[in-house]
């Protein structure tokens, strides 16, 4: 499986990431965070002055291991701390070195639930005031949780064999403990894609630290070598038209116009002063890209709107390397913007998975046999060892354990293809699947039905009577 970020973009596919995660912003195992957090609501206010026996900020900062970076502006009613929490490096081991995970906390009031959200990376992709939907429907707090490894939650030195789900999951099962002292209502836990695997891994290891969980287009990949499933869906999905034209795309960027498109990659990162050690050239950047533009396309697109524009394969090379660039952000793949994403590549190497599509339609095209693997993304000094089982242990645990979980797709997703699934032993867990939607799945892209019984479990976990509405409220102490 492979990790592309959800428009931010967490997905979760093997070059997705990279691209989606690490690609410049003029450009987000397969995939799994969960929905755009890039733009901050309108309504702000500047932090407010509170009185010391009252400030929460002050609370916050008596939290042992906890400190309080700075005061951001905030939604109307809200009040929005940088953070950061110190985490053992290896939990069990604690005495063994220690780095501080940062946060991103909205405070609403010590009354009101609380959100655990994750992007399923780090903070750079989360503006300060965004809220994710469980926070909005329930009118609550929200702590945004950058990853272990991720961003500035690095460990220095880097001790890579401790980058693993049940490490992170811990990092989540210390950090609700600590707040559980402030926030003492219920507590939800929420992410999209890479985030909403997360999420569910932290509840399989720690399934009574919050009431519930939703998980947003969270792939579950439990066989890493057999990705037939996203084979068939990429061959039913959308019309065959738009199918047909995005085959005829994948072959002109590998056949006529292979040393166009090469070179223009090439010409931009040397202006940029960009190399591509990692990956190994343009050329092979180009030739990975375009084996995941299918899944890439309908991550991101919709048909109605997206098929038309597709160029066909003799379009001016303007327009097919400007197109085709933006929709698998080819130039995320320079060793500059895969760099600060080499944790991804790391977990989809070692536990999560990835995908290695299957491409008959490009046949006598292809130059690099194996491109797909995680090796090609990660630099050889850091060593790769797959743990077969780590995934299909989650999978058992929540078709014969898992409880009050919620998770959304969209129907256009590949990451749907292996979803994750209850079973005789799961209670009050619930799957919907959004109608005509892609990567950005919603409770409010719902059918109305659906969306009004994933709202009420939320609603019903969390201890919120009736459906809260968003206003704004008065200003947080």
């Amino acid at each position: 499986m492979k990790i592309t970020r959800q428009l931010c973009l967490p997905l979760l596919l093997t070059g997705l990431l990279a691209s989606a995660v690490a690609a410049p912003a003029t450009a987000t195992a397969r995939t799994g965070g969960a929905h755009p957090a890039t733009a901050p609501p309108a309504t702000v206010r500047p932090a407010a002055s509170r009185p010391a026996a009252d400030d929460i900020r002050e609370r916050l900062a008596a939290v042992p291991g906890m400190r309080v970076v700075k005061e951001n502006p905030a939604p109307a009613g809200y009040r929005s701390f940088a953070l950061t929490y110190r985490q053992p490096v290896d939990h069990r081991h604690p005495g063994r070195g220690s780095f501080e995970q940062r946060l991103s906390l909205l405070h609403r009031s010590t009354a009101r639930p609380m959100v655990l959200y994750t992007n399923g990376y780090d903070l750079n992709y989360q503006a300060p005031a965004y809220r994710s939907e469980p926070t909005e429907i329930l009118d609550g707090n929200q702590i945004g949780v950058e990853q272990r490894y991720f961003g500035t939650s690095r460990p220095r030195p880097t001790d890579w064999s401790k980058l693993d789900i049940w490490q992170a999951a811990t990092d989540h099962h210390r950090l609700i403990r600590a707040l559980k002292t402030l926030y003492r209502a219920a507590w939800i836990s929420t992410g999209g894609s890479k985030g909403g695997m997360a999420t569910v891994y932290h509840r399989r290891f720690y399934p009574h630290d919050v009431a519930g969980s939703v998980a947003y287009s969270a792939p579950n990949n439990t066989e890493d070598r057999d990705d037939t499933a996203e084979d068939r869906f990429l061959a039913r999905v959308g019309s065959p038209a738009c199918r047909s034209a995005l085959t005829a795309v994948q072959r002109a960027v590998l056949g006529p116009r292979r040393a166009e498109m090469a070179g223009r990659l090439a010409r931009w990162a040397a202006s940029q002063g960009d190399t591509f050690h990692t990956i190994g050239s343009a050329d092979r950047a180009l030739e990975l890209t375009a084996l995941g533009l299918p899944m890439r396309f309908w991550m991101q697109k919709e048909e109605a709107d997206d098929c038309g524009a597709i160029p066909g394969p003799s379009a001016a090379g303007d327009e097919l390397y400007t197109w085709f660039a933006g929709v698998t952000s080819l130039q995320g793949f320079t060793d500059r913007h895969m760099a600060p994403v080499t944790a991804s590549f790391y977990q989809l190497g070692t536990q999560l998975g990835y995908v290695s599509l299957a491409a008959p339609q490009l046949a006598g095209l292809l130059r690099y046999p194996g491109i797909q693997e995680m090796r090609t993304y990660v630099p050889r000094s850091i060593p790769l060892r797959f743990e077969p089982d780590a995934m299909p242990d989650i999978d058992r645990w929540v078709r014969h354990h898992g409880s009050e979980l919620l998770f959304v797709y969209g129907e256009m997703d590949p990451t749907r293809a292996e979803p994750f699934r209850t079973g005789k032993g799961s209670r009050d867990a619930h799957i919907y699947l959004a109608p005509r939607t892609n990567h950005l799945a919603r409770i409010e892209k719902l059918a109305p039905r659906d969306r009004a019984r994933a709202t009420a479990a939320l609603l019903r976990w969390a201890g919120v009577p009736g459906r809260t509405t968003q206003q704004d409220g008065p200003p947080a102490s």
